[in-house]
């Protein structure tokens, strides 16, 4: 009995450490992805340093952004450079140049500004983050003294959220991590394992646990080539005024309707699109072409500027009854 009590403490030994031995495997493999995806974006994270009038008072302010090519583009939040009057750029090897901003996008808190310089830089790569699931590794990485890189790690914990910009409008397809965001890290790239940048971190819920945001990548490439091609991300609009009602489930019923709620237009504005098309107050939106409306927030997500001076297939309900009016959205401005 003895002997049978030795042979399984040894046999138990060897499978502690066999399992102690793993466990150190896999975190020295962890530890060994993350370290190479640093090494191999934190040289393209820079310190955006800005000087400039917020609320009518000079200020100062920072925050991180990411080289996206060897010109200089560079991928920063809206919120780090609004209202600057000058913008420096900080390498982690100590160069620093001046930036202007080419185009900045408040719906989607990005901006895209320019590196006022002829060197080579070191360029990340964007990823494409619809291929993103929750649980897979995310690194934030941030540049907020201009000399250093802060590096967080954690796991992506759901894609497809929702983020209130400043402006106050909705920006759809936020990645929510918990990977902490330090100050400073505005504006700087979340990255995958493969070292490619799925997100720009944006926001983080104070006196919440580890509940970060960043604009997805897919997000930032669209205000990217628009910014480049005109200079601002265009969009269309249909000129009205509305609120979100929920649906009657009587009338709901009776129209085949299956959403829970719509856009009841409270003004058309004089000139506007939606009055050339015979909108009118007290109509409720339930579509715009296949895209079902169930809030002004889905409105402006389906507007964008593929739509401008397209015809779109309005349909409402007026006085109980289902209808379908065309209007041609023009470019929104500011």
């Amino acid at each position: 009995m003895q002997l049978w009590r030795r042979d399984r403490d040894r046999d138990a030994t060897f499978v502690s450490n066999r399992a102690s031995s793993q466990d150190e495997e896999l975190l020295d493999a962890y530890s060994s992805a993350v370290v190479s995806v640093v090494e191999a974006v934190s040289p393209s994270v820079v310190h955006v340093q800005v000087r400039g009038a917020r609320r009518g008072v000079m200020a100062q302010g920072s925050g991180s952004g990411t080289i996206l090519s060897p010109d200089g583009i560079v991928l920063t939040n809206n919120h780090v450079v609004e209202g600057a009057t000058t913008i420096e750029l900080a390498l982690t090897d100590g160069r620093r140049f001046a930036a202007r901003a080419l185009g900045r996008d408040p719906d989607t808190d990005i901006a895209v500004l320019r590196a006022d310089t002829s060197d080579g830089l070191p360029a990340a790569r964007l990823g494409n983050s619809k291929k993103l699931k929750a649980g897979q590794i995310a690194i934030a990485i941030g540049n907020p003294l201009g000399f250093e890189s802060t590096v967080t790690a954690g796991i992506i914990s759901a894609v497809g959220r929702s983020l209130r910009a400043q402006n106050g409008r909705l920006i759809g397809d936020v990645i929510q991590t918990d990977a902490a965001l330090n100050p400073g890290n505005s504006g700087g790239p979340l990255v995958n394992s493969r070292a490619e940048v799925i997100g720009v971190n944006t926001a983080v819920i104070m006196g919440a646990q580890g509940i970060c945001f960043s604009v997805a990548a897919n997000t930032a490439q669209h205000v990217l080539t628009q910014v480049l091609q005109h200079g601002r991300v265009r969009r269309a609009r249909l000129g009205i005024a509305g609120d979100q009602v929920a649906l009657p489930q009587r009338l709901k019923a009776r129209t085949g309707l299956t959403q829970e709620s719509a856009v009841r237009v409270v003004e058309v504005q004089p000139g506007s699109p939606a009055l050339s098309g015979g909108l009118a107050p007290g109509d409720v939106i339930v579509a715009l072409d296949q895209d079902v409306v169930t809030g002004i927030d889905d409105i402006a997500r389906i507007l964008d500027g593929s739509r401008i001076d397209k015809r779109v297939a309005v349909r409402i309900l007026r006085e109980g009854r289902l209808e379908t009016i065309e209007i041609v959205p023009t470019e929104r401005v500011g």
